[in-house]
């Protein structure tokens, strides 16, 4: 019994649940102190304004812009902390919501102001706000977006309201139907969702959903393959020659489980769990990418550390998983640029948005190119193992 108790293992045993405890909260941090700031969204401006009868120049775009800045602009109860972007134009904008720099977008039109001053004839028209808001780029953050320009609206709506009823009773006017109508929403705001994720993609996170899988399947694969490479050069002596050939038997392997792994991954998300996956080949081909590079990088790190170095992946597992899911504007600086910024598997899940919801196709750029590049540097630190000392039999 006293050895029992002396045991300095199960004396730690307290320590180490603390540890672990403290370990997985931090996991947890990024999803429960979110705090976003600066989201691009874009505005552009092309209302040409209207000359009013007294003279004057009415130009509600400018004014409406201003209101919406000031509305939205990140203070204490002032919403969603926003980084606006000047756009010259409204292809720009689509421009650039296509190629993910916004996560949303205004639009004012040419004739904002002439529907604007229409409010004060017998035949009103609202003046339009186009919103686009880019779905695909995250799903917390557009429905984030849509609540917030909601709410802009309804509050320039009922500001604006006020106004022109004040303006109409001073004069002494008569409301018709149709301008009382018209002045219950002098702003009619069309919400569009473009790169939409549509209704089986997992309400958004069908490549987040596909990181645990591949990952795990890239930890297996690499675990029992330096397993079993490593015992053979051990047990064989072998040469420099005889440790490069196992290793490039390990990289072909590496190649066929990133095969099975990616296509076989790209048939069940389509088959098994209904997601809708644009093209099996693509999404099949991209992920047997970066199934090869995690493959290679844990091998990497495996050949010189032997089997205990897969806890590295495991943690990484734990830590990047609720970090995929967040847009970096959410994240505080720590996560965001010591964290986030380097995780390889954040590339794999930007390369799925884009074939999922961005209608691009494979292509050898952007995140491909940089799983490749992550590929190819890990595939020379695992060759350059064969230098390693052989550790003494014993």
């Amino acid at each position: 019994m006293q050895n029992v108790i002396k045991n300095k293992l199960l004396l730690a045993a307290p320590f180490i649940a603390l540890l672990a405890v403290f370990i997985f909260t931090l996991t947890l941090y990024p999803s429960a102190r979110m705090k976003p700031a600066d989201l691009p969204v874009a505005i552009v401006n092309l209302d040409e304004g209207v000359n009013l009868p007294d003279g004057t120049k009415l130009k509600m775009g400018n004014t409406v812009s201003e209101q919406i800045r000031a509305a939205s602009g990140g203070g204490e109860g002032a919403g969603l902390p926003v980084k606006w972007v000047e756009a010259d134009s409204e292809q720009a904008v689509r421009d650039g919501l296509n190629d993910r720099k916004y996560y949303a977008a205004l639009i004012l039109p040419a004739d904002f102001s002439a529907k604007q001053a229409s409010l004060r004839t017998p035949e009103p028209q609202p003046a339009e706000l186009t919103v686009l808001v880019n779905q695909g780029m995250n799903a917390t953050v557009s429905t984030m977006l849509t609540q917030m320009v909601g709410g802009v609206a309804d509050q320039m709506n009922r500001m604006l309201s006020a106004q022109l009823l004040a303006e109409l009773e001073a004069k002494g006017a008569t409301l018709t139907p149709k301008q009382a109508a018209a002045l219950t929403s002098p702003i009619a705001v069309e919400v569009t969702n473009v790169n939409a994720f549509g209704t089986s993609a997992a309400r958004g996170n069908a490549p987040v959903s596909l990181f645990q899988p591949i990952w795990m399947a890239s930890i297996a694969g690499a675990a029992i393959s330096t397993f079993v490479i490593g015992k053979t050069i051990e047990r064989s002596n072998a040469s420099c020659s005889g440790k490069l050939g196992a290793r490039l038997i390990q990289l072909a392997i590496g190649v066929v489980v990133a095969l099975f792994a990616g296509f076989g991954m790209s048939w069940l998300a389509d088959e098994m769990l209904g997601l809708d996956v644009p093209n099996i080949g693509d999404v099949g081909l991209f992920l047997a990418l970066a199934v090869l590079a995690f493959f290679l990088m844990i091998s990497a790190v495996l050949s010189w550390t032997g089997i205990r170095g897969i806890v590295l992946f495991v943690l990484l597992l734990f830590f990047g998983a609720p970090l995929l899911a967040l847009p970096p504007e959410f994240m505080n600086g720590f996560y965001r640029d010591w964290v986030h910024s380097w995780l390889p598997m954040r590339f794999m899940v930007d390369g799925l948005r884009e074939l999922f919801f961005f209608e691009q196709g494979f292509h050898w750029s952007g995140s491909a190119a940089v799983l490749s590049g992550i590929a190819g540097v890990s595939l020379i630190v695992l060759l350059l193992s064969v230098f390693k000392p052989q550790a003494k039999q014993r």
